[in-house]
């Protein structure tokens, strides 16, 4: 019964291309020839946008024809109870329908005959379309007022709906005057101003008084149009315009407490989480941005995005005494600063059914060669053996060993000094039985949830939640973070987990499948001493060869870290996958972007990169994507002197670069270089990377020439290997 041109998807499904009868016809068709007589119950399927592998679907789930007691032998026939005015189940399921049919009645046994019938959907295909939103903020010396600069690409007349407030509570006020031209009072509640046309798209300008604590605003572009920040009011804080005047860097660092710099955190990620990437504060006079750049990185660069034209200063830092060890507050993103991480298990390691203990064996040696955290396996039971695809998020009897193993393996490394990162996987979860139509979406065990709490977008699972706030992870039901209900399990899971097992910190699973800002829920209420996210997605290639500039990539990293709050850390995939081809292809000036900075996440939020060249899915007997053979130390030798956090993998220090990692580890140890450490790149060339970091160390890559340059600062070699030399400075 499949129709010409059909291509089975794995072995659920059918895809088959619409064709035109004839050229002069409008309308595509699939033709779908099948036995009466057979036991197929109803025809399930969704519609699929071959240009951009959008799938249409009906109410987050498959359009679905029945078709048991409706077909008589002739396969045409319908009962007389059943009218032509109703189709049960088809025509509940597609709104908007127009049925036709013709029939012809016979009376001896009240059947009627359908001799055919038509049906109309209207499909709405949906265009993505990316505008600029741009907001700046001036302060002018000796005024009392603030400009606040809107612009927009938006194409016609755009209305901008908006008002002041206050305090945090956000209540819309009317200002004073002035307003801009064509401007009118709307219920006495808010005003709407008509932006003006410029060669690109329009603006106004809006003069606001200093006392005020945020501006709010939505766009109206027509009557039923409306653009606002997910469901909520654009939110532009003020207070930031003030705290700048005047002020120098040394005087914003002294006044800034604890309270200033929550606000200042939360200022900034209003304003990047309500904008789209792009923006400018061309308007901002030389002072001010700086001032406000020093206090974003002082903050851990919240918003690069924003401000990306300028250098970032580290006012952590400072430069006039080496010796002096940088003070770095603990946070969730970061740890210490000084972070080292061993990654504790391969996709071997759930095989022996004994890896907890195993482990233990191990814990005074991994202590003893410098890394202070170590990320275990996923801990929870799993219908897959590496743990991936958890199910009862409360048995943690896994194939890596039993509850009490894995209590027993956290009280050992933490016995040695170590702190234990557990493998938290949020975004999916197997389920435990199906539901009336067979789909596997209703939950046991402790969480016993049901398909609510199934993102209601993915055609897989037939979830009754809202549409994922992220990609879909399609081999097991992606669970919707939205419902209030998953958020406070969740939360009491993670707690209970750094009660009962005594994990410090998390290790968290594709959280592209899910927003960021979900996550800073979590952590704020787990309150881990460190958490890193897997966000993975394909750097940029054309025609199969890497791109020099990899912004994008990195960019969606430090997106998904802001969304965070900053909370987390990200894998730095951006730098591993620059690392491949640079030493591949013997060409190291990857290694520098347009700016002479680190290329990956590194270069531009150093605080939150961790780094890594290898894991259990891209190495071990996965092999996804193995790091260039016989080049490992080469990548060692770059992430255990630069900054950022390094993570190293299982498998590398159980080998034969077991003492050369050691080396580094103890190299980066005694040089105090941490995660904000400074990178001055000075020869990045076809053969050659070098550099120097916090003037006390410098390395070289590559089989090309390069000796630090006498002079002051006396360098002697501390570590060679094939390919890579590291120095240190004298005392």
């Amino acid at each position: 019964m499949w129709p010409h041109g059909s291509i089975p998807i794995k072995d659920y499904a059918i895809e088959t291309p619409f064709k035109k009868p004839s050229k002069d016809d409008t309308f595509h068709e699939v033709k779908i020839d099948f036995n009466p007589s057979s036991a197929i119950e109803a025809i399930h399927f969704i519609l699929k946008d071959e240009e951009t592998g959008a799938s249409y679907q009906h109410k987050g789930r498959d359009f679905r024809v029945s078709l048991v007691n409706y077909l008589e032998d002739d396969g045409n026939m319908i009962h007389a109870k059943s009218s032509f005015g109703k189709w049960p189940d088809a025509v509940e399921q597609l709104p908007n329908m127009v049925l036709k049919a013709e029939a012809s009645c016979d009376s001896k046994n009240e059947n009627r005959r359908l001799e055919g019938f038509y049906e109309e959907q209207p499909i709405v295909k949906e265009v993505s379309v990316g505008n600029m939103v741009n907001v700046a903020i001036r302060k002018f010396p000796d005024a009392a007022n603030i400009v606040l600069h809107l612009e927009t690409d938006i194409p016609g007349d755009v209305v901008v709906h908006w008002g002041v407030c206050r305090d945090d509570a956000k209540t819309w006020e009317i200002p004073a005057v002035p307003y801009p031209p064509e401007t009118t009072v709307f219920r006495n509640k808010a005003l709407r101003t008509l932006l003006q046309p410029t060669g690109n798209g329009s603006r106004a300008l809006f003069t606001l008084d200093e006392k005020l604590d945020g501006f709010l605003f939505v766009l109206k572009l027509d009557a039923n149009s409306w653009v606002n920040f997910q469901g909520n009011d654009f939110y532009i804080p003020l207070s930031s315009a003030r705290s700048v005047k005047g002020q120098s860097d040394s005087e914003s660092e002294e006044t800034s407490g604890k309270a200033h710099t929550d606000g200042i955190i939360n200022e900034i990620r209003n304003l990047v989480s309500g904008l789209n990437s792009e923006k400018s504060l061309q308007t901002k006079v030389k002072e001010a941005k700086e001032s406000i750049l020093n206090e974003i990185e002082k903050l851990a660069a919240e918003a690069y995005s924003i401000f990306r034209s300028s250098t970032p200063s580290y006012p952590e830092e400072d430069s006039d005494a080496d010796d002096a060890e940088p003070t770095i507050n603990i946070s969730s993103g970061t740890g210490s600063g000084f972070e080292i991480l061993c990654q504790g298990f391969n996709w071997e390691s759930n095989k022996s059914g004994r890896w907890y203990m195993e482990l233990k064996e191990k814990a005074s040696e991994i202590s003893s060669l410098g890394f202070t955290v170590i990320w275990l396996p996923p801990p929870t039971e799993s219908v897959s053996p590496e743990g991936y695809m958890p199910k009862d998020l409360y048995n943690l009897n896994s194939r890596y060993g039993t509850i009490d193993e894995l209590k027993d393996l956290v009280k050992s490394l933490h016995g040695v000094g170590l702190k234990v990162l557990g493998d938290v996987v949020l975004n999916h979860r197997c389920a435990h039985y199906q539901n009336q139509n067979g789909v596997w979406n209703i939950f046991g065990g402790r969480l016993n949830w049901d398909d609510r709490a199934v993102v209601g977008d993915d055609p897989h699972f037939q979830g009754r939640g809202n549409k994922s706030s992220g990609d879909n992870f399609h081999a097991a039901p992606n669970i919707d973070h939205s419902q209030d209900f998953v958020r406070k399990d969740l939360i009491e899971w993670l707690c209970w987990l750094r009660e009962e097992i005594g994990y410090d910190g998390w290790r968290l699973d594709f959280v592209r499948g899910f927003w960021g800002g979900y996550v800073k829920d979590y952590l704020d209420a787990s309150e881990p001493y460190f958490a890193v996210g897997e966000y993975w997605d394909s750097l940029s290639y054309t025609y199969g060869e890497m791109d020099h500039n990899q912004d994008a990539h990195r960019q969606r990293i430090v997106d998904w870290i802001n969304a965070t709050n900053g909370t987390a850390g990200a894998f730095d995939v951006t730098t591993k996958g620059i690392l491949h081809s640079a030493l591949e292809r013997r060409e190291y000036w990857r290694l520098s972007d347009q700016k002479g900075k680190p290329p990956g996440v590194v270069g531009w939020w150093p605080s939150r990169a961790v780094t890594f060249i290898e894991n259990h899915d891209t190495g071990s007997t996965q092999g996804h994507w193995r790091f260039p053979g016989g080049k490992e130390m080469q990548g060692y030798a770059y992430i255990l002197t630069h900054p950022g956090t390094p993570a190293v993998f299982y498998d590398h220090i159980v080998s034969h670069h077991r003492s050369e990692i050691g080396a580094l580890i103890s190299l980066r140890n005694r040089n105090k270089i941490h995660c904000r450490s400074i990178v001055e790149i000075v020869k990045a060339e076809r053969d050659v990377y070098a550099a120097t970091i916090d003037d006390r160390v410098a390395m070289k890559i590559g089989p090309g020439y390069y000796e630090p340059p006498s002079g002051p600062q006396r360098w002697s070699l501390a570590l060679e290997g094939y390919d890579y030399k590291v120095w240190e400075a004298s005392s």
